[in-house]
């Protein structure tokens, strides 16, 4: 049993934020290592400092090559960090943002050997970590570029889950970024995720307005008259169930979203906004639309708090529980794919007795 156990990769994020704290909380239930083989991406010299920083009670790590290597029934560490990186916790520096990249890309080369099943990163500083080998806005784009998928940042909760249709760029491009075309793209990789990876076999969506109102019938804006409605009739022509536009302040605030599995946003803030205000603390960022599993939590690098035993581990935990899930999911539906019941089969579960 032990040998079927998904290996999770978590990477450091980070070094000076609360990575290392929330990784450590995380681990420390031995109730873990029931359900998955941690390989934590990293250094055991950061590790160290950060535990005693924390002043947190020791955690055997298993120091490894690669995550093929990782023991079954351990923590195990992926050393790939210079040990002298300096630590300066609760500052942005240009170490930390090495030390950031080093984690990402020796895990993501793990993910892509199948050396590990699924990725958890820490929160990283989007701005410390540019470099030549990373020119993206965030985890969501480079992954994109690595394995040659569309995404879709999916926030995920017990309570709702939300896409966006444009992710990290400024405000002020948002509506030119628009189109009916990208629209409908997201909803279909949308419903597709929601079928695979959550196991909902009819969907309903829901589609946010960009304009306050949802344009009011054009008088606040043509968006929702000219690209995202024409996008979710098309939508609907191809069997998804989308409903909208909605104003987005309605919407979440008469509780709308409850009779929905998902809700897509124009923007990043739109949909981000109001599902970390309903789910902070259990929140989830899934990038859908890959053909790996990649999860992180929901909060950012959280400087302030850095090395002052504050951090909440409850994100990380479920991002973690969130990647098994849907790991376990695309297994499952990739096996029933792969051999369907006949229904002219009279020993099949789907023939009539």
């Amino acid at each position: 049993m032990s040998e079927q156990k998904i290996k999770v990769g978590i990477t450091q994020g980070d070094i000076n934020g609360i990575g290392y704290e929330v990784i450590f909380k995380a681990l420390s239930d031995p109730r873990m290592l029931e359900i998955c083989t941690p390989v934590v991406y990293g250094s055991s010299k950061v590790a160290a400092y950060h535990r005693k920083a924390l002043n947190l009670p020791p955690l055997s790590m298993n120091n490894v090559r690669d995550g093929g290597e990782a023991h079954s029934k351990r923590v195990n560490l992926v050393n790939c960090t210079d040990d002298n990186a300096r630590v300066e916790l609760g500052k942005a520096t240009e170490v930390g943002g090495q030390a950031a990249l080093q984690s990402l890309e020796k895990a993501v080369e793990d993910l892509k050997n199948g050396a590990i099943d699924v990725l958890v990163t820490a929160p990283i500083n989007k701005k410390v970590i540019q470099s030549a080998e990373f020119a993206f806005p965030g985890h969501t784009e480079y992954l994109a570029s690595v394995f040659d998928g569309t995404p879709l940042m999916l926030m995920v909760s017990d309570l709702l889950r939300v896409g966006v249709v444009t992710g990290h760029i400024p405000v002020k491009e948002v509506s030119a970024a628009i189109s009916k075309e990208l629209i409908l793209e997201k909803l279909k990789i949308l419903n597709a995720t929601l079928k695979n990876d959550f196991t909902i076999r009819r969907p309903r969506i829901a589609v946010l307005g960009l304009n306050p109102h949802a344009g009011d019938d054009g008088l606040l804006g043509k968006e929702e008259q000219e690209l995202i409605q024409p996008a979710i009739t098309e939508a609907k022509k191809n069997g998804l169930l989308v409903f909208g536009p909605f104003p987005a302040d309605g919407f979440f605030g008469t509780d709308g979203f409850k009779k929905y599995d998902a809700i897509l946003a124009m923007y990043h803030d739109q949909g981000l906004a109001p599902f970390k205000a309903l789910s902070f603390s259990t929140g989830v960022n899934f990038t859908a639309g890959l053909p790996v599993v990649r999860t992180s939590p929901d909060h950012g690098t959280a400087y302030e708090i850095a090395g002052q035993d504050q951090a909440d581990p409850q994100s990380l935990l479920s991002a973690i529980y969130t990647a098994i899930d849907v790991y376990n999911s695309r297994k499952m539906n990739a096996e029933l794919q792969a051999h369907p019941l006949d229904a002219n089969d009279p020993n099949s579960l789907g023939a009539d007795e």
